[in-house]
């Protein structure tokens, strides 16, 4: 398999300075892309551990997907397309974490769930018995550098991501009644339907999270969004549970696995998950 990383695997230091894997990953392929985005990427971190430590989707994928949005955006002159393209590009990132981990879940990677004081007592007392170096989540996060640029590059570049009508997204439409740009729409679209339309955790919840912190972090240039105990993503996640009930999954929120992108856009365009979206961007 051939890799297109520039520079050399410095991953584990970077994972070290970063202080969590969303936010690492979301550097990692901008600075690929030649393109950082500092307060984008700070703005990741209560998305790591699987969603505020929830044990969904790995944080790597919320920041790969992040920034492949990203360039899409900076690629394709039509939002519509650029949206399409990010999922189509977070879809191919998804095939490459899952057969080099897996599994997308973050608790059945690492075997605790963090958001138990017992989970992360006995998930950090192995890591400091091990040494963060020698942890299993640096490791993977190694390990899986050089196959997340190749999959995103590839998935940028992927022709399939011509569709038959204007592409929408769930996230997007989040990100943009709280006031997003369109870089910013674009940046979230891959979170759409679970995250590359997986119909795993809701990609919407994570838009909103991120866009939230994304203002915090704006606001608060020289600090970094409270990773625990943060109120304002414990306030989201709250008015989530109360209109799904507590579910967090897509497919069991939508009652439906989107097939495509159209299927998707179809979805959102004939008003699904208008509620959630409408309480998700005004909480």
């Amino acid at each position: 398999m051939s890799t297109f990383i520039k520079t050399k695997n410095d991953t584990k230091e970077v994972f070290r300075k970063c202080g969590t894997c969303s936010r690492t990953f979301a550097y990692l392929l901008n600075r690929e892309f030649d393109h950082p985005k500092e307060h984008e990427e700070r703005a990741l971190n209560p998305l790591a551990g699987g969603i505020m430590n929830r044990g969904y989707q790995c944080g790597m994928l919320w920041g790969a997907s992040l920034a492949v949005g990203g360039e899409s955006f900076r690629r394709n002159k039509k939002r519509e397309q650029a949206i399409a393209i990010a999922i189509t590009a977070t879809q191919h990132i998804m095939r490459s974490f899952i057969e080099r981990s897996q599994t997308a879940n973050c608790k059945e990677i690492i075997g605790y769930d963090l958001n138990s004081f017992f989970g992360m007592a006995k998930f950090m007392l192995k890591v400091t018995l091990q040494g963060m170096n020698k942890s299993h989540c640096f490791n993977l996060a190694e390990q899986w550098t050089p196959e997340a640029t190749q999959a995103a590059i590839e998935g940028l570049s992927d022709e399939q991501a011509q569709t038959k009508q204007k592409s929408v997204s769930c996230a997007s439409e989040v990100v943009k009644n709280m006031g997003g740009s369109d870089e910013e729409m674009v940046m979230v679209a891959g979170f759409a339907g679970g995250l590359g339309l997986s119909g795993n955790a809701c990609g919407a919840l994570s838009a909103a999270i991120w866009k939230k912190m994304l203002d915090w972090c704006w606001e608060n240039p020289e600090k970094d969004p409270p990773f625990f105990n943060n109120p304002a993503t414990k306030k989201i996640l709250k008015s989530f549970n109360e209109v799904t009930g507590s579910e967090m999954l897509c497919s069991n929120i939508c009652g439906h696995q989107f097939t495509n992108i159209d299927d998707h856009t179809k979805y959102i365009n004939n008003g699904g998950c208008k509620k959630l979206i409408k309480v998700l961007s005004e909480t």
